[in-house]
Order: C-alpha cells, then sequence, then structure tokens
C-alpha cells in the first residue's frame, strides 16, 4: 500500500523528516519526506496497510515541536523504494 501525504502547519525546521523517517524504519515502511519550497513537507510511504495507517496516525502530530494543522492524503503509485530517505 503507498500513500502521498502533504503536511502543513509548523512543519519544517523542527526535525519533523527526521522523526517521519525514524517511525518509518521502525514499522518497516518505505519512502521519502521532501520539505516544500510553501513551507509544507510531503511524504511518501509505501507498507503494509497496518504500518501505513500508524504513520498516517502520527503524521497527524508529528514531532513534539511540530504544529501540524492539516494533512491531506492522496493514493499515489507505489514505487518499491529500498529505503526511507529525507531530502
Amino acid at each position: 500500500m503507498c500513500r502521498l501525504f502533504k503536511i502543513t502547519g509548523r512543519v519544517q525546521g523542527v526535525f519533523f523528516r527526521g522523526s517521519t523517517r525514524d517511525v518509518c524504519v521502525r514499522l518497516d515502511v518505505k519512502g521519502q519526506a521532501v520539505n516544500l519550497i510553501d513551507g509544507s513537507v510531503e511524504v511518501r510511504i509505501c507498507g503494509d496497510k497496518a504500518a501505513t495507517q500508524q504513520v498516517r496516525n502520527w503524521l497527524k502530530r508529528g514531532p513534539p515541536m511540530a504544529r501540524v494543522s492539516l494533512v491531506r492524503e492522496l493514493v499515489t503509485q507505489c514505487t518499491r523504494p529500498q529505503d526511507f530517505l529525507v531530502q
């Protein structure tokens, strides 16, 4: 199962991408997290249904310093990434 999320709010400069990677590695979810020019973070994940649900729930909170205002979720084409990358 693959999903693409766009997270808005105070999500850059608060270790959002690194924390997302840590959660995904722990859950064996692959993908990537990228800061976007508009101040949001884009997260693409691929993993089993239960693990992607756990990541989805975590993205709604983020790390302690983050203030998530909105999480948009899209079904995306599975690319079968090998790892979780932070860009």
